[in-house]
């Protein structure tokens, strides 16, 4: 399947329930305070987010009285070119090698499986890459991340259950700089904000590489569930409080209508979305483009 393609079927299930709504809108609306709720109401339902939908209807009613717009279907137009604008203007990262990817998030979010779709995404770019299999912390974890590495023929530094994970980090590095390594990918475990100890181990985790690597650009990502909506960017806003989150890799998109998300990501908390889930294969992780993405949602 096409990168394009991917991404339209990604997207089916928002766009189904977006689109939809908005063109019945369009169809039976005239440009009244009625119209602008309804249309609230519908950004609200895409889980935009109520303070981003106010805002952009807001903006809309606005661009609508100063370029003269009369019918709804040049506000839809608008709303398009509105939101398109939302995504573009949030910040965006340029990779740079050497490269460490240190992955954050809960239990549950699909973690082990977005890295190794990221470690053949990066091979497909012709980037060597080495996983770390910094969750000691979770049984099995280390065997799961392993078979990831299998299926990407990716080389892994591990360590036994229970070791200290910033010694594993420790490793990790080292191996990559003996070996060249472009892209080092460290696994995290999975933990909630209120885990004192777990969040101590990411301050340590980041120690070590800003000590150890400090030739390489270091980047922290979290992964989202797509299908929690609004729950994400709390969880966004806890991280944050301990460390600093550089970017989202958001997952399980393709299962949920709840993709506005990303623009209450991007408009409200200033983090870009860097890649997206668009399926199960290792293949299904594609770097976000924020007019595909707003282009598919309509």
């Amino acid at each position: 399947m096409g990168l394009f393609k991917k991404i339209k079927e990604a997207l089916r299930k928002t766009r189904e329930a977006f689109s939809r709504k908005i063109d019945a809108l369009v169809s039976h609306g005239e440009l009244d305070d009625d119209f602008f709720e309804d249309l609230t109401d519908i950004l609200i339902s895409c889980d935009l987010g109520v303070k981003p939908s106010m805002q952009i209807v807001d903006e809309l009613r606005i661009y609508a009285r100063k370029n003269k717009i009369r019918s709804a279907v040049e506000v839809k137009k608008a709303l398009k070119t509105i939101l398109a604008n939302q995504l573009e203007d949030a910040p965006k990262i340029e990779f740079n090698y050497p490269l460490v990817i240190t992955i954050i998030g809960v239990n549950g979010v699909g973690k082990t499986t977005t890295i190794g779709k990221l470690a053949k995404y990066f091979q497909n770019q012709k980037k060597s890459v080495t996983l770390v299999a910094g969750d000691t912390f979770r049984a099995a974890a280390s065997e799961q991340l392993t078979m990831w590495a299998e299926r990407s023929k990716t080389r892994i530094i591990k360590h036994a259950e229970g070791a200290d994970a910033a010694a594993v980090v420790y490793d990790g590095i080292a191996s990559a700089k003996a070996k060249n390594t472009d892209v080092l990918i460290i696994d995290t475990a999975g933990r909630l904000h209120t885990k004192t100890n777990l969040m101590e181990e990411l301050k340590k985790i980041g120690k070590v590489t800003a000590r150890e690597y400090p030739d390489a650009q270091k980047l922290t990502f979290i992964v989202l569930d797509a299908t929690t909506g609004q729950n994400a960017l709390n969880q966004i806003t806890a991280f944050n409080e301990s460390i600093t989150i550089d970017g989202i890799i958001l997952t399980k998109l393709d299962g949920t209508a709840k993709g506005g998300v990303v623009v209450a990501i991007e408009r409200d908390l200033k983090k870009p979305v860097v890649f997206i889930g668009t399926g199960e294969g290792i293949d299904d992780i594609e770097p976000f483009d924020a007019k595909d993405f707003v282009e598919e949602m309509f």
